[in-house]
Order: C-alpha cells, then sequence, then structure tokens
C-alpha cells in the first residue's frame, strides 16, 4: 500500500491492507471516515503489518486517526466516545511513562550532580557580585509548561497563534519592569525578550549604529577584543585615574566630544547591570534621567531569572550640556533588533519568572534587602581595610568592592583557585595599572547573595576574616614550592582543609531560599 504524508513523502506498506493506525497485538481497531450513507459506523478490525506511518507517531507513541465523525457531547459517558478506543488507557500510560516522571527517574545520573550543586551552594560563601540566589516562586514558573509554547513576535503581533495567556503574560511583565524602575510608560518602553545582557547590549547596537560607527566605554585591560560589538563598530575606551581609580569625567568628557561630539546628538547608553537592583529600590543614582537607552540583566541584585531586558525613551531624546532636545523613538528599532534580527522567539519560562521577581522588587521588602546589602558591602570593605588590606576607591557605596591584592604579591588567579579551594567563590578582576585582565592583580567580591541568605553587618566582618586568611594561605604558597606540586597537592594542605571546615560550618547555619537544606 502506498500512502502520501503531509510532507509529500511516499510510504510504502507490504500486504493488501493498510496499517495507518497503532498497534497492540495482532489486531487494531481505527474509526473509518464517515460514508455518505452513515454518519456513524462501526469500528473495522484490520490485520496489522509491522510498520506505521510516521505521521501518526507522537513523540514514539501511536495516535488515532483525525478522519471520524465524533459527538463531543458524548465525550462524558463513560465507553461511549468515539475518541476511546480498546487501547486508550494503554497509550495514556505511554504518555504518563516518558513525560510524567520525576528527573529522579529519568536522569538519576544529572540529577546527582545538580543535588551535589545544592549542596555546594548551600555548604559554602558565594560572594561573586554578578550572581546571587532566586524565590522558589520564581523556580516555579521557570520550570513551567511555559516552555512549551513558541512565541515568535511581541504581544498582539506573534507569528503563531495559540498566545493569548503568553500575551498576557509579557504584557504583564513589561508594566511591571516600568513599576520597577519607577517610568512612565509614555517617555520609556521596555523590552524583556532578551536572552541575556550580551544580546541586549547588540540589539541596541545594531538598532542605533551602522556598521563601523563609533562606540565608547570604560577600558578592558589587556586590550583583547571579547565581544562582537568591537567585530563591527569602532570603540573607544576611557580610563580611571591611575591613583583612585575613580573615572575622570572631565577626561572622559574630552574624548567623547573628539570621537562622538555631542553636538550630533549621539545616544548615551548605560548597562545598569551590576546595580539594577539599586536604582529600582532608589538607593544611588537614577540613569534614567539622563540616558536614551538603559540595558540590563535580570539575575544580579534583582534576584530574577538569567536573562536581559532593554529599556528606551519615547519622545523627546535626554537633554544634552546645552540643554538641547531632539525627537527620538527607538521603540520600533529595538524591538526589531532584537527579533527577528539577533534572536528567536522568547523563553516564555523566563518572562514569567522575571514577572514574579518584578513584582517582588516593587515591594518595601526589596528596598530594605538593598539597603542591608549596602551595608554589608561597606562592613566587608571596613573589615578588610582594618586587616590592612587595600581596596580600589578606597571602599565602595554599591554592592561590591575591588581588593587591590599586588601589595601581598599574588594574583587574582591565586587568590579565586585557593578561595574554591576553602568554599568561598570569587572572581579574579583587573584593578588599574594592570596590564593584563588575564593574570589581574585583584579580586572582586559581592554582598547580594551571601545578604539574600539573611547575613547582616557582623556576618560579613567574619567573611572578612576568612577572605583574609585565604589569602594569607595563598601569598604563602606563592612564596613556596607550589609551582612544582600538583594542584591537588597544593589545595589540599592542612591549613586550607581546616579553613575550609569552618566555613562549611559558618555558611550551613544560614537559611537557603528557593529549595529545602539538603540532607
Amino acid at each position: 500500500m502506498q500512502v502520501t504524508t503531509r510532507d509529500g513523502n511516499q510510504l510504502f506498506f507490504p500486504g493488501s491492507c493498510g496499517s495507518l493506525g497503532f498497534s497492540h497485538g495482532s489486531q487494531f481497531r481505527t474509526p473509518p471516515a464517515p460514508s455518505p450513507s452513515s454518519a456513524q459506523q462501526s469500528p473495522v478490525v484490520y490485520q496489522t503489518s509491522p510498520l506505521v506511518a510516521s505521521e501518526h507517531l507522537q513523540n514514539g507513541i501511536p495516535r488515532a486517526l483525525p478522519n471520524h465523525s465524533s459527538s463531543i457531547g458524548n465525550r462524558g459517558a463513560k465507553n461511549q466516545t468515539p475518541f476511546q478506543y480498546h487501547d486508550h488507557k494503554e497509550r495514556r500510560r505511554g504518555v504518563r511513562d516518558w513525560g510524567n516522571k520525576p528527573l529522579s527517574d529519568v536522569d538519576p545520573d544529572l540529577y546527582y550532580i545538580m543535588e551535589r550543586e545544592k549542596h555546594r551552594q548551600w555548604r559554602g560563601i558565594e560572594l561573586i557580585a554578578s550572581e546571587n540566589f532566586t524565590s522558589l516562586a520564581v523556580f516555579e514558573a521557570l520550570g513551567s509548561h511555559l516552555t512549551n509554547k513558541y512565541s515568535e513576535g511581541l504581544p498582539g503581533s506573534r507569528y503563531y497563534k495559540g498566545n493569548e495567556h503568553i500575551d498576557q503574560i509579557e504584557s504583564l511583565c513589561c508594566s511591571r519592569a516600568l513599576a520597577a524602575f519607577h517610568l512612565d510608560p509614555g517617555k520609556w518602553g521596555v523590552n524583556i525578550q532578551p536572552y541575556s545582557c550580551s544580546s541586549a547590549n547588540f540589539a541596541v547596537f545594531t538598532a542605533c549604529l551602522q556598521p563601523n560607527d563609533r562606540i565608547m566605554g570604560l577600558d578592558v585591560l589587556g586590550g583583547k577584543k571579547i565581544s562582537a560589538a568591537s567585530t563591527y563598530f569602532q570603540t573607544l575606551p576611557f580610563k580611571v585615574h591611575p591613583e583612585t581609580g575613580l573615572i575622570v569625567y572631565e577626561k572622559m568628557e574630552e574624548l567623547a566630544l573628539l570621537y562622538l561630539a555631542d553636538k550630533i546628538h549621539a545616544f548615551l547608553m548605560c548597562d545598569m547591570a551590576h546595580i539594577s537592583g539599586l536604582i529600582a529600590a532608589q538607593e544611588c543614582d537614577c540613569p534614567f534621567d539622563y540616558c536614551d537607552v538603559v540595558t540590563s540583566t535580570t539575575h544580579k541584585s534583582l534576584r530574577g531569572p538569567w536573562g536581559g531586558i532593554v529599556f528606551f525613551r519615547k519622545g523627546l531624546k535626554a537633554p544634552g550640556k546645552s540643554g538641547d532636545t531632539a525627537s527620538v523613538n527607538l521603540e520600533k528599532e529595538i524591538n526589531f533588533a532584537i527579533h527577528p534580527t539577533l534572536q528567536g522567539g522568547p523563553d516564555n519560562n523566563h518572562t514569567a519568572a522575571l514577572a514574579v521577581s518584578l513584582k517582588q522588587v516593587c515591594s518595601n521588602e526589596y528596598k530594605e534587602y538593598i539597603q542591608q546589602v549596602k551595608k554589608n558591602a561597606q562592613a566587608l570593605a571596613e573589615g578588610l581595610k582594618r586587616r590592612g588590606c587595600k581596596l580600589v576607591t578606597d571602599g565602595t557605596n554599591n554592592h561590591l568592592l575591588l581588593w587591590d591584592l599586588r601589595l601581598f604579591g599574588i594574583t587574582g588567579n591565586l587568590l579565586e583557585e585557593v578561595c574554591e579551594a576553602c568554599h568561598i567563590t570569587v572572581n579574579k578582576n583587573a584593578v588599574y595599572g594592570d596590564s593584563s585582565s588575564w593574570q589581574p592583580g585583584g579580586v572582586r567580591i559581592g554582598t547580594p547573595t551571601m545578604t539574600s541568605r539573611g547575613c547582616n553587618e557582623g556576618d560579613f566582618d567574619t567573611i572578612a576574616e576568612f577572605l583574609y586568611r585565604a589569602m594569607q594561605i595563598a601569598a604563602n604558597l606563592n612564596k613556596g614550592n607550589s609551582k612544582t606540586q600538583s594542584k591537588n597537592e597544593v589545595l589540599g594542605n592542612g591549613e586550607i582543609l581546616e579553613l575550609r571546615s569552618k566555613i562549611e560550618e559558618f555558611a550551613t547555619a544560614f537559611e537557603m531560599p528557593g529549595f529545602d537544606v539538603p540532607q
């Protein structure tokens, strides 16, 4: 028998009669198409062959043929629905077998690794400034059925149907984003679809610039081009003061007038990824008063899912130094740059999870959290300074600090390794005066994550002591024969094991948001 599938392929089946149904045993029943003389017919019994047409398989499970009459009104009657055949229960069980089992049953290897990561997060001190812990509510939205839907486009203008509820979720998320940052919807728009802040930034460049147009930004030491922006656009970095580590705005203005020229209405863009939570809580200066475009991640101090977001000004451009303005509306260009230019459909589960976190951001509890983040950062900075450590800019007024390690003759790479062996996570970071960002002289430390676990100023003074002790161990290793030893020998010495034990005892005394403490 020859069958033409919906994609035009020809399928050939042996035997005198077709086998276009589903088989369990030697026979099966399938509803025939209605004939003009009869609205309903009794099922016809066919002999089966070992082949089943692929178009009648769904996830490897046979499904019923659609060409038959039915009465929706009879679906509730036991054994009377035309959609239930003799193997209906067996097929439903087949769906449950592949689709309704927990991860621990389906993939125990992966489940074990994920459980070990829970233990790592709970038993350690997380100090990477670009990370945070999120809530159970965000987890529930992120791991939800919304991942099943494809939703290319924007609310009310999708490439696919079936997006009624997705449109509601995305619209709710956008309205909450504007509310979280105290923005007037008549003056600002937002797109919450970028997969990351890097893609959000590149979408802005794509919308606002032509190839070989110019971009200015803070210097990344080492001179290596690390983003697509430097491939398609000309870039000029501005630097910090070599002694204070602060941006010299007068010098930056001189470069901007030479390189960009404010008189031609260059766009001012702010990537607020690190301080977006502080801005939402109104605990630092607001870039929306000055910028035309503002981008951010959604997972750092905002405590949301991993992703990016773009805010864009509508109507008048941000006023320049002379006070003049120009008409600008980047909404169409930015939305088009995000999709379809640079990415496909949004992650709907991420959109819902972001909506949850933005609702939390609008609460008084979140403002108190951000205030504690800043207090903890200042307590950590003072604790390190009391122990003879040097900090870039001599302290902090936000959620992170840069520790200059060159005074102790070690690199950020070495301290990063020692800290990890002791169950503290920090990240190496260049400090002013470094010649390379790959072997930098400092580490970056942030307080949002451990603040999310309930740590206060006193706890962060204890953390300062842990960090100082780790630095001493790293300095001793650097003076010794560590270069001739293996990594396991170096990081498994008694001093490190002793410090690790103290750190784990400290960390496990605190609650974990999002999941139960592992046993």
